[in-house]
Order: structure tokens, then sequence, then C-alpha cells
């Protein structure tokens, strides 16, 4: 089989499923700006050919140089697992002849006012919002929508660009900050606990399914620095208070008209047990999702997901047996990470539960928390039990000091 992928090499996380591709049978034909010599290793010996463009986002440029390098190649395959890329891939498949997801599917999945609209067509709950250009668009669509709402990119990805709004004084000052957005969606802020579900599919039906929780939502951990992220995955996805959520999650597939592949949604379970959709990309989640997948059930979910769209299967199935927290760490001040504090303590007290501690080291520069919500590091526990896991990620969370000047 050979299939496609475009950038192979960035955001580094695509290194683990060109591996997969490989590892499964696939002949890989690599297109990115990243240099031939410059390719990570494990890419390099992934791939049976690459072809260097001068700008992976020039899309019509790019279009121009993949079609004829392809000339004379049977392609099987064309992906993309990174959410800037989702539109031109489609488009290549387009093109081409490719089976996948097609462009107009894939704008459902990309355009997030499209999205609701083709959701909501479909029955189900989704914030009251509405596709703002201009600040008289805007003020019109608050006044039909009323506060608290959230105002965010129409094509963004994560929390980037994305505010609450509790009053007009907030909404005024979002719309100064977001004048270099094109277009924006303001909708109805949902008060309720955020969950994902994330899923490969094969043919539009998820043969692979997690739910992970957001410990605070994002919107808050990203207005307050002081805050250390937590995301857990849930062993037990049979338990009723995720029952409607996965209900949801599997409309939402059906809706927009999923193929094969990778999805990742967020979506909210209000006080009142209803739950409302939030948003969803036909790509994994990132910030080391897939990695607390991974350590949920002892799998690979990259090799899976190559498995599932090369053959349509996702292979051997494990049982979910641990919760896996994550744990993202912001150092104490500016400038470079000077020391930290606890980390040695808290091992100790995890032991064996500790699966991942990858924090910056004494000399290297601090990440900017507003831009990477991995910001200066993290650390992976897992444990059977939902409690237990939280208890050691908060314990991270709370003892595990970082500075910086």
């Amino acid at each position: 089989m050979n299939v496609v992928f475009l950038s192979p090499n960035y955001p580094p996380e695509m290194h683990e499923y060109v591996r997969g591709l490989a590892e499964v049978g696939a002949r890989v034909y690599g297109v990115g700006d990243s240099p031939r010599n410059g390719l990570a290793s494990k890419v390099k010996a992934a791939l049976t050919d690459y072809l260097q463009v001068p700008g992976i986002m020039a899309e019509d440029d790019l279009i121009g140089r993949v079609v004829p390098w392809l000339r004379g190649t049977h392609i099987d395959r064309l992906e993309t697992l990174w959410e800037p890329l989702v539109l031109v891939g489609a488009r290549l498949r387009d093109r081409l002849g490719i089976p996948g997801m097609s462009f107009q599917t894939a704008l459902g999945f990309r355009d997030k006012q499209l999205m609701k609209e083709r959701v909501a067509a479909a029955g189900l709950r989704v914030p009251h919002s509405a596709r703002v250009r201009t600040v008289a668009e805007a003020l019109a669509a608050q006044q039909r929508i009323g506060f608290p709402l959230i105002i965010k990119p129409i094509t963004g990805a994560g929390s980037a660009d994305t505010y609450r709004c509790d009053d007009m004084s907030d909404f005024k000052a979002a719309l100064v900050r977001m004048q270099h957005v094109r277009e924006a969606s303001c909708e109805e802020f949902v008060d309720g606990e955020e969950f994902t579900y994330d899923t490969i599919c094969v043919d539009g039906k998820p043969v692979y399914e997690n739910v992970a929780q957001y410990l605070p939502r994002p919107l808050i951990a990203r207005t307050h620095e002081w805050i250390s992220p937590v995301i857990c995955t849930v062993r037990d996805l049979k338990q009723a208070r995720l029952r409607a959520g996965l209900k949801l999650g599997r409309g939402v597939l059906q809706a927009l008209g999923m193929t094969s592949g990778f999805t990742h949604m967020e979506w909210y379970l209000k006080s009142d047990g209803e739950v409302v959709f939030g948003e969803i990309g036909c790509r994994p989640g990132g910030a080391h999702l897939a990695d607390q997948m991974n350590y949920t059930s002892d799998i690979d979910v990259f090799r899976g997901w190559a498995s599932a769209v090369c053959h349509g299967r996702i292979g051997e199935q494990k049982p979910r047996k641990y919760n896996a927290a994550i744990v993202f760490k912001r150092a104490l001040g500016r400038g470079r990470i000077t020391r930290i504090e606890g980390l040695r303590a808290w091992k100790a007290r995890c032991g064996d539960a500790v699966c991942v501690e990858q924090l910056l080291r004494p000399g290297q520069r601090r990440r900017n928390w507003l831009q990477t919500l991995v910001s200066d590091g993290h650390v992976i526990v897992r444990h059977p039990h939902w409690g237990t896991a939280l208890k050691m990620a908060y314990d991270a969370a709370e003892n595990i000091k970082m500075y910086a000047e």
C-alpha cells in the first residue's frame, strides 16, 4: 500500500505515526518543508521517498508540486494528522482521486460554525452560536446569545485566541485582541465539566474509543499561569455518567460523515446531566494525549491508527487497565530554569505509577505557556483507581516546583 503523509517531521509526534505506517507495511511518501537532511532518524527510516516543498502551508504551491511528483505512482491513501493541513489534504485527495475524506466533508471538521450547524441538523445539542467577521456582527451576535459567551476563531485549534466574556467590557477587550482573526464564532458558554471523546474509526465506525477529562477546563488553565493543568484518561468507559457523552460522540461522527482515521472531540457534562457538543477535529488530540491512551491500555495507538487506515482494522484490542493522568508544569519566573524542587520526593511517593518525567532541566529556557500547553514539561502517572490517579497528579501539580530567572 502506498501512502502519502503530509508533514512527517513536524510536529514531533508525527514521527510515531509515520513509524506506525511503515510497521504495518505501507510505503510512505512524505511531503514537508523540512530539509531532507533535517528529518528525524525515525522518519528517514520509515519513508520510501520524500518531497521537500518551500512552504507546507502554501496550499496552491503545495498542490502544484505534489501532483506532478506523484504522477505515475498509484496512491492508496493520503494522510495528515496536523490540524492546519486537514483541508489541503482533502483538496489533494479530491484532485488525485484518492479514497478518504473529501474537501466538503473535511470542512465540517475544520469550520467551527459549519461544524455546529451540521451537528445540530442531526438533532444533537450544540452551543447557540453565530459566525462573525466584523465588530458589528459580533455585537449583534452577542445580543442574541447573551452573556456569558465564548468567542474563538472559526478555524482555530486548541484554546488559542479563545476568550470567555462575562460582560460587555470583557467582550470589547476580546474583540480588540482578536483583530488579526478573519472569522470568529460567538457561542454560548456551557457551564459544566469538560471531557474528550477520541476515536480511531474505520469507515466512520469507531474501532477504538477514549475519554479523558480536563482538570480544570482548558479555558481556565490558559487564563492563570500558576495552574498546573491535568488531563486524565478514564479507565471505565461503561460508567453511567459517561453514557450520554459517548452516545453524543458517536452521533457527531455520523452527522459529519467521518471516514477512517483519528478524531478528537470535546464535550461538556452539565450539572443537570445534559451533554453538549463542543468541537471536533479529524486528527488526534495534542499535548501527548496519544501517549496517555497508550499508557491506559498498554497499546500502540500510532500503529493501531496506521492499521485502521491501511487495512481497515485496528489489530489486537486490550482492556483499559489504568486511568492515566498527565500534569503540565509551569516554572515560576522568567528566563532559564534554575532549579526544580519536590520532584525526587514525588517520585518516591508514587513509585511505579510514574510513567514519564520530562521536565525542562536547569539551564534550559522556559517555554511560553500561552503558546503551548506542554509548558515547561510534564509528568504522567497511572493507576487503576480514578481517585488515586488524580491524587498523584494533584500531588505533582502542588508539590513539584520549578523556578526560572
